[in-house]
């Protein structure tokens, strides 16, 4: 084909190369290539397959590969770097192999035969070349594509003068998958800082090069927004000690221990370290203060497991990092059962705990900030929020979800968590312009969505606002969508719930409580689950049951008014017309401005069964003497 008559396209491509190939085959060629042959057959082929890749040419000990989207590529790379990281995990310096890989997108020109030449290729190749074994170096424009579609930590590397190529590049990595307890420095220099992705659902990572100086998430603008000191929500899981050594509960302990990291890494802007790196603690003593220099951190999480007869004990402990001090334990006994589904429970509780345990120590760091940033603000508000679900505090941890976002607008955590308070607004009846709340919480959602399309959170939000706008079969899907990406969000199966409610299926609500229940049994959460489950039971006529349930709603967190007001109602279809008027006070006393008038103003379903059923609670507020309006 003449050269004029040469196709161009915009494509992705991947550049990747064996970091020390003529040492490995000056050591053992034969060996060498052979494990060479059998990673591309066992790792390299199958990732570049599932992730729609062409192999364009394979040159010596490098791979040239062309994607249709920056994002298939970028996981692709983490999937393959990954891989090698657990396969180099117990082999000497001399037998491992590295990969070292650079992601470009770019114009380039295709040849008949479907090779591909041109600057766009070359600047892969440069990258590849400056990047540290284990890891991924990716252009500026690459990076722009998957900054908030992957869970990962970037490092900005700055402008980079590449051979041959005419203009700098700006160059960003993400970290070495195979680094040991000591952070790796970034090529060339250290990196400016590690950006986590904002498509929160985080990665586990092992320390990013140039020991993250900090944590850029939500779109944070500049470098003048970076802190020095470790990255917030840094943590590592320190492999859980097996007490008693008995060696078949070995792979039990381990499991809990890689599961959990896994976990904590969907914590929407965590940083957690891989278990590559926390396993070389393995066994041995260690100083918690030490361990945080080292991976540079802020959290250590520690525990052992011990069996005895029918029984499995396990205990964690939270510890910072900086000062040593244990900021939170806790202690789980169980009757042994199926490991699996204990290993699978055990960790979805352990997970859903250090979430609101890790907002809290972060929240109390950024009141004692000179200077409180969009991310101090995003942690105060998220703490206030969890105190209750009163006007007041709604009101508080919206201002400072909004202050957030003033600084930062790009902080998708504040956007999501903003949303999530107006559906709340809306959905307790705390003010008549409730639709406006909706609106503004879907179109939050939303635009967080379209910038994040993974963020577990901002598909519960979204799906929570469908259920209270008459939506419920779309507010499902998005709840199971939730679910799907994070299978420890436990508000969304709570939210799933109330759609029961809402559809006339009340008699479902339950299961779906008790799953959530299950789940995290401590959540911050939990009394809004048990209110809607007394809501459940109060419209299929099950006074006493309602009681029981909203009775235990109000005692695990009295800052709901809503339960208030329904475990009033149920008391007083019950007679207990004293006890119905002092629940009321105490409803009234978090929301003097609740009436029969708002709430019924309020359906939020033109479900027949829920609208028939509903029409219950009108005259038990009035008995029980909630204020017409």
């Amino acid at each position: 084909m003449a050269a004029n008559q040469m196709q161009r396209r915009l494509t992705t491509i991947l550049a990747a190369d064996v970091a020390g190939y003529s040492r490995l085959t000056g050591a053992d060629e034969e060996g060498t290539v052979a494990r060479i042959r059998a990673l591309r057959s066992e790792l390299i082929d199958p990732a570049i397959a599932a992730h729609r890749g062409r192999v364009v040419k394979l040159m010596g000990d490098g791979i040239l590969i062309e994607f249709a989207s920056v994002v298939d590529a970028t996981r692709c790379a983490i999937e393959v770097q990954r891989g090698m990281a657990q396969r180099n995990d117990k082999l000497g310096e001399d037998k491992r192999i590295d990969f070292r890989v650079g992601i470009h997108l770019g114009d380039v020109l295709v040849e008949s035969d479907g090779d591909l030449m041109g600057d766009g290729v070359n600047i892969a190749a440069r990258l590849e070349g400056i990047c540290e074994p284990g890891g991924i170096c990716l252009s500026e424009d690459a990076y722009r594509q998957v900054r908030d579609k992957i869970a990962a930590a970037f490092a900005d590397l700055g402008d980079k003068e590449l051979k041959n190529i005419a203009r700098p590049v700006r160059v960003y990595s993400i970290a070495p998958q195979n680094n040991s307890a000591t952070p790796a420095r970034s090529p060339g220099q250290a990196g400016r800082g590690v950006h986590r992705s904002a498509a929160s659902p985080s990665a586990t990572m092992d320390p990013a090069p140039g020991s993250s100086p900090g944590v850029r998430r939500g779109g944070e603008k500049g470098h003048g927004a970076e802190k020095q000191g470790p990255p917030r929500l840094s943590i590592v899981v320190l492999p859980f000690a097996n007490i008693g050594g008995d060696p078949e509960q070995e792979y039990f302990v381990d499991g809990v221990t890689e599961s959990l990291t896994t976990d904590l890494s969907r914590i929407s802007g965590s940083f957690v370290i891989a278990r590559n790196t926390a396993f070389t603690y393995k066994g041995k003593p260690f100083d918690v203060k030490q361990i945080g220099r080292d991976l540079n951190i802020r959290y250590v999480l520690e525990g052992s497991v011990q069996r005895g007869g029918n029984r499995l004990r396990v205990n964690v402990q939270l510890i910072d990092a900086e000062t040593g001090n244990h900021l939170w334990a806790e202690r789980f006994d169980k009757p042994v059962a199926d490991l699996f589904d204990m290993q699978d429970e055990i960790v979805a509780r352990l997970a859903n705990q250090l979430n609101a345990q890790l907002i809290v120590a972060e929240a109390r760091r950024a009141e004692r900030a000179p200077r409180p940033d969009s991310m101090d603000l995003y942690f105060q508000g998220a703490a206030c929020a969890n105190q209750g679900w009163t006007p007041q505090y709604m009101a508080q941890a919206r201002a400072l979800f909004s202050s957030a976002l003033a600084l930062d607008p790009g902080n998708l955590d504040a956007l999501v968590r903003m949303a999530f308070v107006d559906a709340i607004v809306g959905a307790v009846f705390y003010s008549d312009d409730r639709n406006a709340r909706f609106k503004a919480a879907e179109a939050a959602s939303t635009k967080a969505l379209s910038l994040a399309p993974e963020h577990a959170f901002a598909h519960m939000v979204l799906g929570l606002v469908q259920i209270y706008t008459d939506r419920s079969v779309q507010g499902v899907a998005e709840c199971e969508r939730a679910l799907a990406l994070d299978r420890n969000l436990a508000h969304a199966h709570a939210s799933i719930g109330v759609a029961q409610i809402i559809i006339g299926h009340g008699e479902e609500t339950e299961a779906h409580i008790h799953e959530a229940l299950r789940l995290s049994p401590r959540d911050t959460n939990a009394y809004t689950w048990m209110t809607v489950a007394g809501t459940a039971r109060f419209f299929l006529g099950g006074n006493e049951a309602a009681v029981g349930w909203l009775r235990r709603a109000v005692e695990t967190n009295r800052n709901i008014p809503l339960a208030h007001f329904f475990l009033a109602a149920a008391l007083a279809q019950l007679g207990r017309l004293d006890e119905a008027r002092e629940a009321v006070g105490a409803g009234l006393a978090l929301d003097p401005t609740f009436t029969v008038r708002r709430y019924r103003a309020g359906t939020p379903s033109s479900n027949p069964t829920y609208l028939e059923q509903r029409k219950r609670i009108y005259d038990a507020f009035r008995k029980a003497g909630v204020p017409e309006g």
